[in-house]
């Protein structure tokens, strides 16, 4: 499997997560449970990301500067 389908994978299930807090919240119900695994997610989807969030971050401050 390819870093690009990974990373696909996990931003789907991020947005499924996302989906089921959202339910939750509008109940009034707890979501530790969801809000733990979404952050699993998130380091997952860094760890397939071809780019770090700070080369971004540096990249577009010094090309927009």
């Amino acid at each position: 499997m390819t870093r690009e389908q990974c990373l696909k994978i996990v931003e789907k299930e991020i947005q499924a997560i996302n989906k089921k807090i959202d339910v939750k919240i509008l109940k009034g119900e707890a979501y530790f449970r969801e809000a733990r695994e979404h952050k699993l997610l998130l380091r997952k989807a860094r760890q397939f990301s071809p780019k770090s969030f700070w080369s971004k971050l540096f990249s577009f401050s010094f090309s927009h500067a």
